[in-house]
């Protein structure tokens, strides 16, 4: 069934993504074959350390790259099957074996496979033990991401659980930097074959079938009895807790609606009379009312500034001196309005065919870009500026501020506009937001959009060139007064260039509105 439904649903440029991706991934699982099988030509110890190390690595891709893509391979939904006389075991059963259809888990077979392809370097016994334990390893795998993945699904059916989701789901997303560093330290060790490493690998799940291969090559036998019969236990119950999850999935009924609470009528009409009783203003407080209560808006924003924060501080980490963080931190401001740009410039994509409201309605064009934008800016800005103001001074940097303060009001300004052009001209359809994952984001933008935001953010820094300009001018010729001059010329920059790309969105929408409605449809 799901392969059937995999071969239907393959067409045009999801096809060829499609392709690129099983490339990428069998490339991935060929090459750690190679690593795993390498490993045992250099001897049995080092070969099950890298071995399990290799396990333990696709484990924890299983474990993160579905948070990161939208809650996992939702192909076949539990759902439907629940008006069949099946047994929540045996669903879990059936969900495990179709788990193994697609491009993920064969690169995956393809990784575990280099096991056995190592132990045939040591002989008959060590490789029917390698299969025999390759199976459970790569059922565990499966099942604890499976198991992970419904906990999570379990823990978003509430509102403040969604809260808590997009924070544990944004903090996986970007795992892999300290990961990478953490790699970059452990691979000299790993190739040393250091006892302390390779014992604490040994030890983890992912290392018991490894170990098993090992003790039938040296004739441990309670090693391998001990490996087979912890996975089978392991697997055993990671299983039941799957299936008591996919049970709880399916009568446990999902809502995005919080407690209800009393709230006075004049603090509501206090707070409403903060915005300006204008169109502009009721797309405003529309807006900041999304930005607070869509748990997936606010996932992309929290991303977006994790990002921001994360790359400067790890690339200083990275960096062989103390030279990099007072490079880097400084400017983490001009990275959180990039990427929260980025991030959210598919707006309508989000707001899926309720567009036709602002289609048909005569001069609600011109209120729902400027809303939008206002909203935006009300939102990034205050934190943008929190961390220009801050950073250079957390790490000493003054010399930073000017450069800091002259472009960031530009590019808050180019994202602002370039956040509601990119929505207009080049939006994609998301799906309709009911319990899930909050980074679901459906189908994704594809090549040609995903090409132009990333030019986009090109674009940012020639908005800031009036800036860069005279910052580059002041440092060389020692006049401090022409790199303060930034700042306001770049606030003016950021000002008129919001605004241009705001009446570009405008024109568009009006222009082109019902092919906006068109490309966003398949949302709902």
């Amino acid at each position: 069934m799901k392969l059937r439904v995999l071969s239907h649903s393959l067409g045009g440029a999801r096809a060829a993504s499609f392709a690129v991706g099983a490339l990428v991934g069998l490339a991935a699982g060929a090459l750690s074959l190679f690593f795993v099988a390498a490993g045992f030509h250099q001897g049995l110890s080092l070969g099950t350390t890298i071995a399990s190390a290799m396990f333990l690595l696709w484990t924890i891709g299983w474990l993160i790259g579905p948070i990161i893509m939208g809650g996992g391979d939702e192909t076949l939904r539990p759902e439907n099957f629940a008006l069949l006389p099946l047994s929540p075991t045996k669903l879990a059963f059936g969900l495990l074996g179709a788990s193994i259809a697609g491009v993920p888990p064969v690169a995956t077979v393809i990784a575990f496979v280099g096991l056995v392809v190592g132990a045939a370097l040591l002989g008959p016994l060590p490789v029917i033990v390698a299969v025999i334990t390759v199976l459970p390893a790569l059922a565990f795998t499966v099942l604890l991401s499976r198991v992970v993945i419904s906990l999570i699904g379990a823990v978003l059916g509430s509102r403040r659980g969604k809260d808590l989701g997009v924070l544990l789901a944004a903090l996986a997303g970007l795992s892999y930097l300290p990961l990478r560093y953490v790699a970059t330290a452990l691979v000299p060790v790993l190739l040393e074959n250091n006892p302390g490493l390779g014992d604490t690998l040994r030890w983890l799940p992912t290392g018991w079938a490894p170990s098993a291969v090992e003790g039938a090559a040296s004739g441990n036998w309670l090693v391998v009895i001990g490996a087979v019969l912890g996975l089978a236990v392991v697997d055993g119950g990671l299983l039941y807790a799957w299936a008591r999850l996919l049970q709880y999935r399916l009568t446990t009924p999902q809502t995005n609606v919080g407690p209800a609470k009393a709230r006075k009528n004049k603090a509501v009409g206090v707070r409403r009379g903060l915005l300006p009783a204008t169109p502009t203003g009721a797309v405003l407080g529309k807006e900041l009312r999304l930005w607070w209560r869509d748990a997936r808006r606010r996932a992309m924003l929290l991303t977006s500034m994790l990002i921001g924060i994360f790359i400067p501080v790890f690339s200083a980490a990275g960096g062989r001196s103390g030279t990099g963080g007072a490079v880097m931190l400084p400017f983490a401001a001009l990275w959180i309005v990039g990427f929260s740009m980025l991030q959210v410039s598919n707006l309508y994509g989000f707001d899926g065919t309720s567009v036709w409201q602002t289609i048909v309605t005569p001069g609600a064009a011109r209120a729902d870009v400027r809303g939008r934008q206002w909203a935006w800016g009300l939102i990034v800005g205050p934190i943008a500026i929190l961390a220009a103001l801050v950073l250079p001074a957390v790490v000493g940097a003054w010399w930073t501020y000017p450069w800091v303060l002259g472009v960031l009001p530009a590019i808050l300004g180019g994202g602002a506009g370039f956040m509601l052009l990119l929505s207009v001209y080049w939006a994609f359809p998301m799906p309709v937001q009911r319990g899930g994952n909050p980074f679901n984001s459906g189908n994704r933008p594809g090549c040609t959009r995903g090409l132009v935001r990333l030019a986009s953010m090109v674009f940012l820094l020639v908005i800031a060139l009036p800036s860069l300009a005279l910052l580059i001018f002041g440092q060389v010729e020692k006049l401090p007064v022409l790199s303060w001059l930034a700042v306001p010329v770049g606030v003016l920059t950021g000002a008129a260039t919001a605004w241009w790309l705001g009446r570009l969105a405008e024109h568009r929408l009006l222009d082109r509105g019902p092919e906006l409605l068109a490309q966003v449809k398949a949302s709902s």
